[in-house]
């Protein structure tokens, strides 16, 4: 005679559609995350190439200059005398200034924006450069 267990045993199911919710929620997640992260209004410039210790500032003060010799102060256009008073009203304490020029940017442009900066108050000028 063959005895009838009180309990039937089933065995254990892992159920994947709560996992694939989860996945895609995630994925959505990561992908607005880092569309968040990229500068969309970001001056157009194109760096020089070269071996440099990453920034530790949060924000920095940028002065960028484009290959048409335009000067942006933070990513706004502003006029070769108008480099002074944005800058002595942008910066701080620690004097730091960020110089992004174009590779095709004149010389003369980039050093007239360093001038002004540095009558306004800027004492030490960091170069960005394209990271290799």
């Amino acid at each position: 005679m063959k005895l009838k267990r009180s309990r039937a045993s089933r065995r254990g199911r892992i159920e994947i559609i709560p996992m694939i919710d989860v996945m895609f929620f995630l994925l959505a997640t990561f992908m607005l995350a880092s569309l968040a992260m990229q500068r969309l209004d970001a001056v157009r410039i194109n760096l020089p190439s070269g071996r440099a210790q990453p920034l530790s500032m949060s924000e920095p003060l940028t002065i960028s200059v484009n290959g048409n010799d335009e000067v942006s102060i933070n990513r706004h256009l502003v006029r070769a005398d108008q480099i002074e008073p944005e800058v002595k009203r942008l910066l701080r304490a620690d004097g730091n200034v960020v110089i992004a020029a174009d590779d095709h940017a004149g010389h003369g442009a980039v050093v007239q924006a360093m001038l002004a900066a540095r009558r306004a108050g800027a004492e030490h000028f960091l170069i960005a450069v394209h990271r290799d």
